[in-house]
């Protein structure tokens, strides 16, 4: 395997282990802010939860992209995050399913808002537009910073 190969293979994991862990972080958070104002007044304590599949879901993004990236970044910007969104939901539903038939259980099974067989939330189309505008954003970026070039350390005297 050539050089640049290795190169990619490596930016690929790379990229889509950050995607995982930020995938994580934003629920995380997401699920936290949005138990601070209760029936019994504020919770300051902002407990957020996920699970552990949600890394691999949320990995899927930099493959997804590498995929569909190219083929929607000519068209209007809000064209592209109600795409994002539709593809969003259908991967959480996907997962959903495949983990319910394989596992026994969907961990995130939706029971109240505006659901689809529980699976999704059609109520978060807005929230999944604003993730997939700055998913968008954040894979360029990545895209166009990480390399595996190697470079030379050069030692200075500074004349001495």
């Amino acid at each position: 395997m050539s050089a640049s190969k290795i190169k990619k293979i490596k930016k690929s994991i790379l990229i889509s282990i950050i995607f995982g862990l930020l995938g994580i972080f934003v629920e995380i958070s997401f699920t936290a802010f949005s138990t601070v104002f209760t029936d019994k007044g504020i919770n300051w304590s902002l407990e957020g939860k996920t699970y552990v599949w949600m890394f691999f879901i949320y990995a899927l993004i930099k493959p997804l992209f590498d995929i569909g990236y190219p083929k929607v970044s000519k068209l209007n910007v809000l064209i592209r995050i109600f795409i994002y969104s539709i593809i969003i939901l259908l991967v959480e539903f996907i997962s959903g399913f495949l983990l319910e038939t394989l596992i026994g259980i969907c961990p995130w099974k939706y029971n109240r808002g505006l659901t689809f067989l529980g699976y999704i939330r059609l109520d978060y189309i807005f929230f999944w537009m604003l993730f997939g505008y700055i998913i968008e954003y954040v894979y360029l970026f990545l895209e166009n910073v990480i390399t595996f070039d190697s470079y030379k350390l050069h030692k200075t005297t500074n004349g001495k």
